[in-house]
């Protein structure tokens, strides 16, 4: 039977949420004592777990059918695959920084300077672009400490909290690319690896859409329920059932997280009462 080859990182920041993905789409695997690939026993895929900067060649070559990993990484690769989906976490920056104490006019500064990186095809476009003419010195890691040490008088690196930067007395002072994880995928898969990699996308997404989603349940006395209809549109229209209560009704839908709280006020202005908001597993639409 034909299994989907699945490479994950096998440690660093997108490990444990590349692994919470899969289990809540229902997909169980063993993940413990180091092994470096695992069968799920009640979906068809083989999980490989592997060094982030290695997926994009594995699944170019075909070792891995998909891979998730961080969209600067893939962007860097330059390898021969496609994003099939964004996954919404681990979200990034790729940014240059510079000595907090130093003056910074714009992109000129870059000017005939060198740059620290473990990014070089990205950071190479992002100046050709913008007409700098720097030299890029390619370093593995430990890029935040290359000023310090007069390798380099600026960095480009990844932020999420800016934090790590502050520490090694940097300033974040362009934003280069903006990242989060994603799953790529080979060109060459066959009819049957395309059918459980639709699954799989499938799964994803329903769980996905249900973390920017809430269920909803309010009472409203009938004669208010037109004006609420409006506030509470659902994916098609609201769920209303007649509540014993003589003249009351209840009413459920479904409302975006980043409007949620708006729309929370409009319902009490106009009327509703005993709100209850439940958060949603999986959304199938």
């Amino acid at each position: 039977m034909n299994k989907l080859k699945v490479a994950l990182q096998k440690s660093g920041r997108l490990n444990e949420k590349s692994i919470r993905v899969l289990e809540e789409c229902g997909i169980k695997f063993p993940n413990g004592g180091g092994k470096l690939i695992t069968e799920s026993p009640n979906f068809p895929i083989e999980v490989l777990f592997l060094r982030d900067d290695d997926i994009p060649q594995y699944v170019e070559q075909g070792v891995a059918d998909v891979g998730i990993l961080g969209e600067n990484v893939f962007i860097e690769s330059r390898k021969n695959i496609r994003i099939v989906e964004k996954l919404g976490f681990s979200s990034c920056r790729l940014s240059l920084a510079i000595p907090k104490e130093k003056i910074y006019p714009g992109l000129t500064f870059f000017n005939h300077k060198k740059i620290a990186t473990s990014y070089p095809n990205i950071l190479s476009d992002y100046f050709a672009k913008n007409n700098i003419d720097a030299t890029i010195e390619v370093i593995s890691g430990s890029v935040e400490i290359s000023t310090g040490i007069g390798l380099a008088e600026g960095i480009c690196d990844i932020v999420s909290s800016g934090s790590t930067l502050f520490t090694n007395g940097l300033k974040e002072v362009e934003q280069v690319l903006s990242s989060q994880a994603v799953m790529v995928s080979s060109n060459n898969l066959n009819a049957d690896k395309k059918a459980i990699l639709n699954k799989l996308l499938f799964r994803i997404r329903a769980v996905n859409k249900a973390k920017e989603n809430k269920y909803i349940l309010l009472n409203a006395p009938n004669h208010k329920l037109g004006n609420i209809e409006k506030i509470l549109p659902g994916m098609n229209s609201p769920t209303i059932l007649p509540l014993v209560k003589d003249g009351w009704s209840s009413l459920h839908s479904v409302i975006s997280e980043d409007k949620f709280w708006d729309i929370i006020d409009e319902l009490k202005e106009a009327g509703a009462e005993g709100i209850l908001v439940v958060p949603i597993e999986k959304m199938i639409l």
